[in-house]
């Protein structure tokens, strides 16, 4: 089962963009526009509580709109309308989660945080996305069956802008973008998941995979 999420708030060159402060900054997955009337927002938000707590009672891989929408007491069109569809749902409710993991690697404390040296923040970072998506593990893989979606989430967006900037600070030699795409790959949480659990792979093992790999691309290893 998913872990319960946090209180749902109403809404108030060739490398990437810079990474904004939040995901209000970037259009949502869904496509919606991120600002929405107050009795639309109450709706939205109301819709994520019932299926968060479906998700949680259920497992978020059974969640449908359907469901939601019975549960919510509205018409299935309701549900679709404010999130485009189910992939649009789970990943509305990945954003609560990511807000959490975004906060420590935008403002939080070193490693890292803004005041640990670039090196030490590109470790820590990946440590921190292993062990926050494996606590969300249900979830997660249930919002990430899309491919395409996945590379072209608010979320995704905002590591991959996180990633170059602290590959360019750290002056490691090639193609920041392409190298943060590769970092990024490493921390796919559904190979994590296979390693851990079909390879049986400790978790600790991953993580050390990524201090190496880091200090492979950083001229360390």
């Amino acid at each position: 089962m998913t872990e319960p999420l946090p209180p749902f708030p109403l809404p108030e060159d060739h490398d990437p963009p810079r990474a904004p402060n939040s995901l209000l900054e970037i259009a949502p997955a869904t496509g919606e526009q991120p600002r929405l009337r107050a009795d639309a927002a109450r709706n939205r938000v109301r819709l994520l509580e019932v299926a968060a707590r479906l998700a949680q009672e259920h497992g978020a891989a059974n969640l449908t709109m359907e469901a939601v929408a019975s549960a919510a007491k509205v018409g299935k069109g309701t549900v679709f309308r404010r999130f485009g569809d189910r992939t649009g749902l789970l990943m509305a409710l990945l954003d609560h989660h990511e807000r959490e993991l975004q906060a420590a690697f935008l403002t939080g404390p070193p490693p890292l945080g803004p005041d640990a040296p670039p090196i030490e923040r590109l470790r820590a970072f990946g440590v921190a996305a292993v062990r926050h998506e494996r606590a969300h593990r249900d979830l997660y893989l249930a919002a990430h069956t899309d491919a395409a979606r996945r590379h072209t989430s608010p979320a995704t967006l905002l590591r991959l802008s996180h990633l170059c900037v602290l590959l360019r600070r750290a002056e490691v030699p090639g193609d920041a973008e392409l190298l943060a795409q590769t970092l990024l790959g490493y921390l796919d949480i559904t190979l994590v998941d296979h390693l851990v659990t079909r390879r049986g792979m400790a978790l600790e093992r991953v993580e050390a995979g990524w201090d190496d790999l880091v200090g492979r691309l950083v001229g360390e290893g």
